[in-house]
C-alpha cells in the first residue's frame, strides 16, 4: 500500500483517532473517578476562560466530547503533516501552526457551546 494513497491516509487517521480517543478517555476517566476534576487541564482552561460554573458541569458527559476533540486534533495534525512530502523543518512548522489553530478554534467553539447551555438551563429555572 502506498503511503500517500487516500485509503492509507484515511486508515491512518481513523486508527490514530481511535487510539488517542480511547487513551485520553481512560486517562481522564480515572481522574474523574478519583474526584480530581481540577487536574483535567483542558476542562480547567475552558471553565476559567468562559466563566462556567464547575458544579453544573457533568464531567463524565463532557469527557466524551473532550476526548473526541483531542483525538480529532492529534489525528488530524498527524495525518496532514505525515502526508506532506517536504523538509522536516517545514513539516514541524506546519504541524505546530495547525495544532495551535485547531486547539484554539475547537475549544473556543466548545466553550461557547457550554456557556450557551448553562445560560439556557439557568433561564429555564
Amino acid at each position: 500500500m502506498d503511503m500517500n494513497s487516500k485509503t492509507f491516509i484515511l486508515c491512518f487517521f481513523f486508527v490514530l483517532f481511535l487510539f488517542v480517543y480511547i487513551i485520553e478517555y481512560i486517562y481522564d476517566y480515572r481522574k474523574i473517578k478519583k474526584k480530581k476534576t481540577d487536574k483535567i487541564m483542558i476542562m480547567s482552561y475552558v471553565i476559567k476562560k468562559f466563566n462556567l460554573d464547575k458544579n453544573k458541569i457533568n464531567y463524565k458527559k463532557e469527557l466524551k466530547w473532550m476526548s473526541l476533540i483531542n483525538g480529532f486534533i492529534i489525528a488530524g495534525v498527524s495525518t496532514v503533516v505525515s502526508s506532506i512530502d517536504t523538509y522536516i523543518i517545514l513539516q514541524l512548522g506546519i504541524g505546530f501552526v495547525l495544532l495551535f489553530l485547531l486547539i484554539y478554534a475547537l475549544y473556543e467553539l466548545y466553550g461557547r457551546h457550554l456557556k450557551k447551555l448553562q445560560l439556557q438551563r439557568r433561564d429555564k429555572k
